[in-house]
């Protein structure tokens, strides 16, 4: 099967979960209009370039990374293509975010805070629910990835062009690629969350995609797999410390740090927290400036790596406490001297 008619019974399927898990309303690659857009161009390109493009369908992808002629890309095209293409990335990578934190605050979150949470869905969260919410988040995750990937390198076999490869980048580089988002690692925790094995395989959806948790290689990486589409693979080791991440955080680069870690690399403490860093402090990694601000908490990371390493966590757990109550106490030290001028 195509992935064009993949893609349309994934729709087709999401339409018939929308009374349980309401993702109709996310937005998606129009991956049917574009496809239509880049066959109309092609027309043109053709008879512009004499039908030097008389190229298969189904040999698409052994054809896109042989060598590129620089030809001009179509500007008719890239008026509409691109601009569109970068608001549904928008689109997309926005509202998988705010499903994903909404799972997580049900799944995390104690007390009257979890309470009210259940509260206002009616109690109809039960964890069954949760996991197949979670997994349905994973497949629309995976299908828009898969279309953007199929359509811009569509646009560069119509164009002969490396402008969709750059396109991608750009994507990247605006932090709108969505299987680099720190919520999908998150997400595929969450899953993992609700099993004690490492290792997670669902066949239930259009396409079947597995997600595992190396433990044994001394830099754990948690993977996600998707048969003859990718294989995604995510570090779990801090790049400052060189050890698995502690308390995890994401800075809106995209780069895992302990807690403790990305503190010391914003130039905070650990009690005031990742987020209180300036926005001029850059990533350890990447060198990308402001990015402690929108700094994401990953709560179902730490709870996984807490249960998959409960020695080492507990070892780590002490060994940060010390330091807090060190740092507590200098501050208070010098706070005083401060103030009594001694």
């Amino acid at each position: 099967m195509k992935f064009g008619e993949t893609f349309k019974e994934y729709l087709h399927g999401e339409k018939e979960h929308s009374s349980l898990f309401d993702l109709n309303k996310c937005s998606h690659v129009d991956y049917k209009r574009l496809k239509k857009l880049l066959k109309i161009c092609r027309h043109h390109c053709r008879e512009f370039n004499n039908g030097d493009f008389q190229v298969e369908e189904e040999e698409e992808d052994r054809q896109i990374n042989t060598s590129i002629c620089r030809y001009q890309s179509c500007q008719w095209c890239d008026r509409m293509f691109f601009s569109e293409i970068m608001k549904e990335a928008s689109d997309i990578v926005g509202c998988f975010s705010s499903r994903v934190r909404h799972l997580v605050q049900l799944h995390c979150t104690t007390g009257m805070q979890r309470f009210l949470l259940h509260l206002f869905q009616c109690f109809k969260n039960d964890q069954q629910a949760l996991v197949m919410e979670g997994r349905m988040l994973i497949e629309y995750v995976i299908m828009n990835a898969v279309a953007l990937r199929k359509i811009l390198k569509k646009y560069d076999k119509v164009h002969n062009s490396a402008s969709g490869m750059n396109f991608k980048s750009k994507l990247q580089a605006e932090h709108l690629e969505i299987s680099q988002s720190p919520w999908l690692i998150e997400l595929m925790a969450f899953c993992m969350n609700f099993s004690e094995s490492n290792h997670l395989i669902c066949y239930e959806l259009c396409i079947p995609f597995s997600c595992d948790l190396n433990v044994l290689d001394p830099e754990p990486v948690l993977r996600l797999v998707l048969p003859n589409y990718a294989n995604l693979e995510y570090s779990l080791t801090c790049a400052v410390c060189l050890h698995t991440v502690f308390h995890p955080y994401a800075l809106s680069c995209g780069h895992l740090f302990c807690k403790s870690c990305a503190c010391s690399a914003g130039s905070v403490l650990i009690f005031e927290g990742v987020n209180s860093a300036s926005p001029k402090m850059k990533c350890p990694v990447c060198r990308e400036d402001g990015v402690f601000s929108n700094a994401v908490r990953m709560a179902e990371l730490d709870l996984l790596l807490k249960r998959r390493f409960e020695k080492e966590w507990k070892e780590r757990q002490v060994e940060e406490g010390a330091e807090v109550a060190k740092q507590n106490k200098e501050y208070w030290e010098s706070h005083t001297r401060f103030i009594t001028g001694i």
